[in-house]
């Protein structure tokens, strides 16, 4: 059973997205849904939880409005592995290129990499009391109680001189931890022993080899490798970094961080398959290039991966059955029916993303959390300028990007990163030497006129093509 306090309701996982993504409802609420029903799966009877299988979703619009963004961030909402593929990708050498199933490998290489981040949390504070014990060893060592003939005998020995010493030692030794602990000596040197990592490349003479059985050879090489560490001299402060890494990885099981990311990529990974258009049959035709034989290719190797099916990876097998697959492409040559229809039956959901209008555009530079305006805002407030915008100079913003993807190429949301770097980058290179800290500058709707209307006016859009 899942806790239902860790998984969001649909309307709360809408809720998250609007905080990032602007419009685009109907694609929202079909990934809440289908990212709800995991956890209605997974809490299910026993019986009933291999049968119900995800409602993987197809989404179709234009470059820019919004598709890999509601997919990541559905995937950060979740907590989820997520990885990205082109499908295109797939064909570009004559269909010779990476197996199809290297997706759902680089998904377990996440997941392990999340599994494993969270357990080196758990373990930081054990972690950062052997870091502090390994700097303050290389700081001051501690004294051993020895008897009179040299040899350490075990009993406690009888007062004497050296326990006056050890004594002493330790009084000192208590001074130092402390000072590790505030900062004080974060800029002192020490001598540390780190390990160097000794993965040797591996290369096959002969027949070829996949990727798989590549991967096991070098892992396997490297394993037989004595682990080897090299002397540093680093500051306590980088020393303490360099450690942490290094013991919070020993104290965790690298066995039990495999078996629970294969179960999180199995119950909770997502992959987003984007330019799923240009592997259909049609693309090809009004100038899509390729040959067909290639593309239906790639459609029948991804085929068994979205029905469900087992795939090696270096961290072990994992099945497909229950990954959410969302493909995504803008279908302006082809149309999701030239995909052969057993891939199409795979992906039943289907959302038409909008196209994005001047009003999405000024909404997206104003209310998401990560808007343009604000990265702008956070550069400049680490130079101690301020920057800020009028609203009139937001919705001039909104217009001149909207008019430039209507005139030249519509490539959504894209359009503003250019607008926006054209309209400040003179700012951007003033500061700090001719705008110094404190500075406060106010962007108005005639400076946006001035920077960027006169070249919308002439029609030189050259430089606003991406």
């Amino acid at each position: 059973m899942i806790d239902n306090n860790s998984y969001l309701t649909p309307r709360q996982i809408v809720e998250e997205l609007d905080k990032y993504i602007i419009g685009q409802h109907e694609a929202k609420r079909n990934v809440a849904i289908a990212l709800r029903n995991r956890w209605r799966r997974m809490n299910a009877g026993q019986d009933m939880q291999k049968e119900i299988v995800p409602n993987n979703i197809l989404m179709i619009g234009a470059t820019g409005v919004g598709k890999t963004e509601i997919a990541r961030r559905l995937a950060k909402v979740a907590d989820a592995p997520f990885t990205k593929v082109e499908a295109s990708k797939f064909t570009e050498v004559g269909y010779v290129g990476r197996d199809v199933e290297s997706m759902v490998r680089d998904l377990v290489e996440q997941s392990v990499n999340m599994v494993k981040a969270r357990k080196k949390e758990d373990v930081k504070a054990k972690a950062a009391q052997i870091v502090e014990d390994i700097i303050l060893d290389a700081l001051i060592p501690p004294l051993k109680k020895n008897s009179p003939s040299g040899i350490f005998t075990g009993e406690v020995p009888s007062p004497s001189s050296s326990d006056d010493d050890h004594e002493l030692n330790e009084r000192t030794r208590e001074k130092f931890r402390e000072k590790i602990k505030s900062g004080e000596l974060d800029e002192r040197k020490i001598e540390i022993n780190v390990s160097s990592s000794s993965n040797p490349g591996v290369g096959v003479i002969g027949g070829g080899m996949d990727e798989v059985s590549m991967m096991n050879i070098q892992e396997m090489i490297s394993g037989m490798m004595p682990k080897k560490s090299k002397k540093r001299k680093v500051a306590i402060g980088e020393a303490r970094q360099l450690l942490l890494e290094e013991e919070a990885a020993k104290l965790i099981d690298m066995d039990e961080v495999k078996e629970e990311a294969i179960r999180k990529a199995e119950n909770t990974g997502i992959i987003f398959i984007d330019e799923i258009d240009k592997i259909a049959s049609g693309s090809r035709k009004n100038g899509g290039g390729g040959p067909d034989v290639s593309r239906e290719g790639v459609q029948r190797d991804l085929l068994p991966i979205v029905e469900g099916s087992s795939v090696n990876t270096k961290y072990g097998v994992i099945q497909t059955d229950h990954i959410l697959f969302v493909a995504a492409g803008a279908f302006h040559i082809s149309k999701p029916s030239d995909l052969i229809p057993e891939l199409q039956g795979r992906f039943p959901i289907r959302v038409e993303l909008n196209s994005l209008t001047k009003d999405d555009f000024f909404q997206i530079l104003k209310a998401p959390k990560n808007a343009l305006t604000k990265q702008y805002q956070a550069m400049l407030n680490a130079e101690g300028v301020e920057l800020s915008f009028l609203e009139d100079a937001l919705e001039k913003i909104a217009e001149i990007a909207f008019h430039v993807n209507t005139e030249v190429e519509n490539i959504g949301a894209r359009r503003l990163h250019t607008v926006m770097s054209h309209l400040l980058n003179e700012i951007m290179f003033d500061v700090p030497e001719k705008i110094g800290p404190n500075a406060k500058i106010l962007i108005t709707k005639e400076i946006v006129s001035e920077r960027l209307s006169g070249l919308v006016k002439n029609q030189d859009l050259s430089q606003y093509i991406l």
